[in-house]
């Protein structure tokens, strides 16, 4: 389904596909070598903060709050993650969706590359 759509992608998420094996590294930095580059914007450092203030977040999952608050600043209809911890957690969601939308962004919808590909 990757033709079907454009791929943005951020610093924070070229940084983690560089982590690790290099060998594994490379591949994953290859498969986002065509991806759009998101700013980190002054309104996502705000909402970021907020998303890890107000307790959608914990403090030490900052970088997820920059993944969630990058993609609907710049007013992406997905978020696609495997991170169902802190990003696509349904119990967290509502709340997610509620700091963004007091923020004057609308969320883009969060789900697993699997959930996308059922659609």
């Amino acid at each position: 389904m990757r033709a079907q759509f454009e791929l943005y992608v951020s610093e924070f998420v070229i940084d983690e596909a560089a982590a690790g094996d290099p060998g594994a590294a490379a591949k994953r930095l290859a498969a986002l070598r065509d991806a759009t580059l998101l700013n980190t914007t002054p309104g996502a450092v705000s909402l970021a903060r907020e998303l890890v203030r107000v307790g959608d977040l914990p403090k030490g999952a900052m970088v997820d709050a920059f993944h969630i608050a990058i993609a609907a600043v710049h007013g992406m209809d997905y978020l696609l993650s495997w991170n169902c911890k802190h990003i696509v957690n349904a119990a967290m969601r509502g709340r997610i969706e509620a700091t963004c939308r007091s923020h004057g962004v609308e969320p883009p919808t969060i789900c697993t590359p699997i959930e996308l590909a059922l659609e």
